[in-house]
């Protein structure tokens, strides 16, 4: 640890460069995080004592004489006396440690170093003392007939402080514990594999402290002859418990099991990460053990006995828990901080299970409050508007089940001389809901360096760290604050500013802003009936706090006076007015009140002679008829499109029959019948067609040589008056590219709305042998001319 260094020296008036490397440099440390000004560099540990005989507790502090060290028993200061004694290093020793009886106080207790110099007061971590006991036994070994070559297990328990050493005797000697085949276990168990005749005797559990020896009642082993040798499941008579434990205690998980043939033992953890090999090992024929636990040891761990050569097992599993006392990643650091402004310590500790943080100032429980906070679980300490009652050392205390630690920190508070005192004579006046006057004089000593004031704001209610602050001119003395809320309470303190720094604050003063009436409701009404309105608005809960709600009022529009006033809560944020007229206009007014009285009223006016005629004429609903009527309804529409881009479409063929149109005579009718394409499905058969001979049809026409009448095609293709029947037919498919189509005729059939697109036309050099009063079409056989959304696509014609 670094040499104690001094106190820095306060700064005097116009040294500015001085100040502001103080506030640059931090306080002097000793490479550890700890304050080099007052440091335990020994702390006192637990300890387990005997009674009678003396015990010493270690402490030891480096930091700038003079230190005085006392310590404290249980919190409280341990004075001075023959029985217990400051030795000069610091260390305490009790001559005869003592319990309860006699008349006599116990020295059992957390006792505690504390340290003290001119920078503040330091307090050491808890060191519990314990007295060395041994109790009797709870658990004594029963006596066990095994079969030669079976396992044999016994177990005691007991309890002492210190944990009690355990030891096993048989026939009053104790074991050999060479042999491979007894395995003792710290926690009191004797195990016995592969068992033999000599095993047989009476076994004693031995359990040994500082505090006494204890020999438990005798258990008798009876051994066998051997087994029959028949195959027996494997078993585990014992499977491991959970513990808990300390980082670097040695854990010891239990498995024995049993069968024939021995079963296997093997180890691993529920999670599935690895064991490990360092630090762990086998004992006897199952048992595992950790030694120097850490808390990445903590887990789920499965014992398994597995029958050789096959997946036969059994397991059982128990938890190990290992907790890590509090230690610290990061100290807070000791700083130098000017009067007026803030400071901040903060300190992070870790451990398992996580520690408990706490604050302390010269050796006192540091609580929020004030200019106190403690914020991220009390890592963090910041101290705002310091002055030289908060010059001390702070300490953070890190606690939980395993242990404890401390680190401290010293906060310097600089202040520089020729400063003005406090503001004085602050009062606050309430001039509206809204405003506050603050008043005050100036101070009483070194004003002529004033440069201006700080009013500090915040409403009464509200933590520390919620304050604002509005600058105000050297010249003036009163401040109105204004945009604060109304019937609410605010606290008002002010600072006089010079180019060295801030005064302290003056003493806070209280106002409350004045109330005032509500703001109109927003209201809305809903006609709900020739003689029923509903009317809403938004609930105002802050009313109930003010002794405030609604008033209602209405009356018809031709009357002079209201009904009313209704008094509703404000909570309530509707309201049914019933029996009205249903003839007339009404006019509705809602307000609200609180104890300042009442707000301005929202008015609305409302007819209910509509509604009373809409009553009248129309007829109950028939929800069923009025389904009907819109799927009527509907059907028209959808009809009506259909029409439309029918006419819509003709109007386009008739266009290109008109540029393209031709006189088209037919040569040889039989031989050149074409039937008309069929509807691309089944679903649709209202589709634009010849009156013709299909395709397929005209190609099996060519093949057979089939004459075919007009009758006959008439019946196969029935003209646009039976468009609408089903084709029965499966749909045609081109067979044959130069059979010839007839043109004596074109029928059109109506489209169905399901799919419609550009009639694409592709010239063919071949042209068709007939002639007729027809507009050519392109031919089919050279592209796709096809209305090609949807369902019904449409087959364009052939002909040139």
């Amino acid at each position: 640890m670094a040499a104690p260094r001094a106190a820095p020296p306060r700064c005097r008036p116009r040294l500015l460069l001085p100040l502001l490397l103080l506030l640059l440099l931090p306080a002097p440390s000793d490479g550890l995080g700890h304050s080099a000004e007052l440091a335990f560099a020994v702390e006192p540990s637990d300890d387990v004592a005997v009674p009678g005989q003396p015990v010493v507790l270690g402490c030891k502090v480096e930091g700038t004489p003079p230190v005085r060290i006392t310590w404290r028993k249980n919190g409280v200061e341990l004075p001075e006396s023959t029985h217990s004694t400051v030795l000069a290093n610091g260390s305490l020793m009790i001559r005869h440690f003592l319990l309860d009886g006699g008349g006599s106080p116990s020295d059992e207790g957390d006792y505690e170093c504390v340290a003290q110099n001119r920078f503040g007061l330091v307090v050491s971590r808890k060191a519990r003392i314990q007295a060395a006991t041994m109790s009797d036994f709870h658990v004594h070994p029963q006596a066990t007939v095994g079969e030669e070559g079976g396992v044999a297990r016994f177990q005691c328990q007991i309890h002492g402080l210190p944990k009690p050493l355990i030891t096993w005797e048989k026939n009053r000697v104790p074991i050999d514990t060479d042999n491979e085949r007894y395995t003792l276990l710290p926690k009191g168990v004797l195990q016995i594999t592969g068992l033999q005749a000599e095993d047989s005797g009476v076994f004693h559990c031995v359990a040994s402290n500082v505090a006494s020896v204890r020999v438990s009642h005798g258990a008798s082993l009876t051994v066998s002859g051997s087994g029959s040798g028949a195959y027996k499941e494997p078993t585990i008579l014992v499977g491991p418990e959970n513990l808990t434990l300390t980082v670097h205690q040695t854990a010891v998980l239990e498995c024995v099991a049993t069968g024939n043939p021995r079963p296997i033992v093997s180890w691993s953890r529920l999670d599935g990460r690895p064991i490990g090999v360092e630090g762990i090992q086998v004992l006897g024929t199952g048992n595992l053990i950790i030694s120097d636990v850490t808390v990445q040891h903590s887990g789920v761990y499965v014992c398994a006995a597995n029958r050789p050569g096959t997946r036969v097992r059994r397991t059982a599993q128990g938890r190990l828990v290992v907790q890590a006392p509090a230690e610290f990643v990061q100290h807070p650091q000791s700083i130098s901080r000017p009067a007026g402004t803030t400071a901040m310590f903060t300190c992070q500790a870790q451990g398992e299970p996580p520690p408990h943080v706490t604050w302390l100032k010269n050796g006192q429980v540091l609580g929020p409050g004030g200019h106190v906070r403690l914020k991220n679980n009390n890592s963090t300490l910041t101290i705002s508007g310091i002055g030289p009652e908060d010059e001390a050392i702070y300490q953070c205390m890190a606690e939980n089940s395993a242990g404890s630690s401390q680190a401290s920190a010293r906060l310097t508070v600089l202040w520089a001389e020729g400063l003005p005192g406090p503001p004085v004579n602050v009062q606050a006046v309430s001039v509206s809901s809204t405003e506050v006057r603050v008043s005050w004089t100036e101070p009483l000593v070194n004003t002529k360096e004033i440069i201006g004031y700080v009013l500090h704001i915040r409403k009464a209610a509200d933590p520390p760290e919620l304050e604002y602050q509005e600058a105000v001119s050297k010249s003036t003395f009163q401040h109105l604050v204004s945009d604060l809320e109304p019937s609410t309470a605010y606290s008002f303190y002010i600072k006089a500013y010079t180019p060295r720094g801030a005064s302290s604050a003056s003493a806070p003063t209280l106002a409350s802003t004045l109330g005032e009436a509500p703001a109109p409701p927003p209201l809305s009404v809903r006609v709900l009936g020739s003689s029923t309105l509903q009317l809403l608005w938004e609930p105002w809960p802050r009313l109930a706090q003010h002794e405030g709600g609604f008033k209602l009022f209405y009356r018809p529009a031709s009357k002079a006076s209201f009904t009313g006033p209704i008094l509703l809560p404000g909570t309530v944020s509707s309201y049914n007015l019933s029996q009205l007229d249903p003839t007339a206009v009404y006019e509705v007014k809602l307000l609200a009140y609180n104890q300042h009285g009442d707000g301005n009223a929202t008015v609305r006016f409302v007819s209910l002679r509509g509604a009373s005629e809409r009553t009248a004429l129309s007829p109950p609903c028939d929800c069923r008829k009025e389904e009907a009527t819109n799927q009527t309804s509907t059907t028209g529409i959808v009809i009506g499109i259909h029409i439309g881009v029918t006419c819509i479409i003709f109007c386009v063929l008739f266009l290109l029959f008109g540029q393209r149109g031709r006189v088209l005579l037919c040569k040889d009718v039989e031989n050149q019948l074409s039937p008309p394409q069929g509807p691309r499905s089944q679903r649709d058969p209202g589709i634009l067609a010849l009156n013709g001979a299909g395709r397929g049809e005209r190609g099996q026409l060519g093949r057979d040589g089939k004459h075919v009448d007009m009758k006959e095609l008439e019946q196969l293709f029935p003209r646009a008056g039976a468009v609408g029947q089903p084709d029965p037919r499966p749909n045609p498919r081109p067979t044959d590219p130069e059979a010839p189509t007839l043109c004596e005729e074109t029928q059109f059939s109506m489209l169905p709305l399901q799919g419609f697109g550009l009639l694409e036309e592709m010239t063919s050099e071949a042209k068709a042998p007939c002639v007729g009063p027809l507009a050519a079409l392109p031919p089919q056989d050279t592209g796709p001319g096809l209305l090609s959304e949807g369902p019904a696509a449409l087959p364009a014609r052939s002909g040139q």
